[in-house]
């Protein structure tokens, strides 16, 4: 496939600024992603496990957006509570969202659980987002040609789900467990999509991932033959950087000529850089059975119901 165009969040004049909210903003992919939506007049909600690193990033987009119009608020994704806390306060200061990205994640940590006990890969990757799409759904619904874009990998189509070890109690492997996370969200971002066309919602659900781009998810992995061959090696001459890397969330977020279940990702050799183009979902992903199971299970273990409009 080639690349598709482009994509652009600039404002009309007298029209009001689109609201977008960035999980994971204050570095790599969501740094990049915040950025170029500031510098297209959009209004950024930063939000981030570490307010104090990022104000650093609303500091550092300032410097080249004066007047850029950014809020910095406190998400830990992997808390339910703190997902919950984030959505309800969205909801007091805004009226509406516009697009909902999906980006923030962790790599290949050691065997960790949550607030809530569930392993820490799977509850900040999926479950935090399936959460926080749930409960900011009323939002995204009076938004202006509103989006949810969740980010995936290309490693989804080496992932499954461990529905009978879903927290690695019996068998753990830190990138087994990514892959399992990273499949969830391409599962999610697409049953989301049938679910929301089903219901006659305005709301598009869209997939993306960034092929093979440097940021500190492969350098903050624990120290070890894969951190020195991906981190320390493969980052410096073989990744692209994170502005190019964000391209397919971007494109995602704002090209008009996206629609509901795509999935945007890099056009060159294995998908891992390029430009923005659609890519395969996996037939994994896109299988109904696992889709449904999956949506009942995050229900359960998050305790949050989306409130799909009524279909006519």
């Amino acid at each position: 496939m080639t690349g598709l165009q482009h994509s652009t969040t600039e404002q009309p004049p007298g029209r009001a600024r689109r609201v977008f909210v960035v999980t994971g903003a204050n570095s790599g992919l969501g740094l990049a992603t915040s950025r170029a939506l500031a510098h297209q007049g959009a209004h950024v909600v930063l939000a981030v496990r570490d307010e104090a690193k990022g104000r650093r990033a609303a500091a550092d987009i300032e410097a080249t957006r004066p007047g850029a119009s950014l809020e910095v608020r406190h998400l830990d994704l992997a808390d339910l509570d703190s997902v919950r806390a984030f959505a309800d306060r969205m909801r007091a200061d805004h009226p509406k969202l516009d697009v909902l990205i999906n980006n923030a994640g962790v790599m290949a940590p050691p065997r960790t659980l949550s607030a809530q006990g569930h392993e820490l890969q799977f509850a900040c990757n999926h479950l935090g987002h399936f959460a926080l799409t749930g409960l900011l759904l009323d939002l995204l619904s009076a938004g202006d040609a509103p989006r949810v874009v969740t980010v995936s990998s290309v490693n989804h189509r080496k992932g499954r789900l461990y529905f009978d070890d879903l927290t690695g109690e019996r068998r753990y492997s830190p990138m087994g467990f990514y892959n399992q996370s990273k499949f969830a969200n391409a599962v999610f971002g697409w049953e989301l999509h049938r679910r929301l066309t089903e219901a006659g919602s305005p709301v598009r659900s869209v997939l993306a991932h960034p092929g093979y781009t440097a940021t500190n998810l492969q350098t903050s992995a624990p120290v070890g033959l894969w951190r020195v061959v991906f981190g320390r090696i493969g980052n410096p001459l073989l990744a692209q950087p994170p502005a190019r890397g964000a391209m397919p969330q971007l494109h995602a977020a704002t090209d008009p000529g996206v629609t509901g279940g795509q999935f945007i990702g890099p056009d060159g050799p294995a998908e891992l850089r390029g430009a923005p183009t659609r890519v395969r979902l996996s037939d994994a992903a896109a299988d109904p059975e696992t889709g449904r199971r999956l949506w009942e299970l995050s229900e359960r273990l998050t305790d949050v119901r989306f409130a799909f409009p009524t279909p006519v």
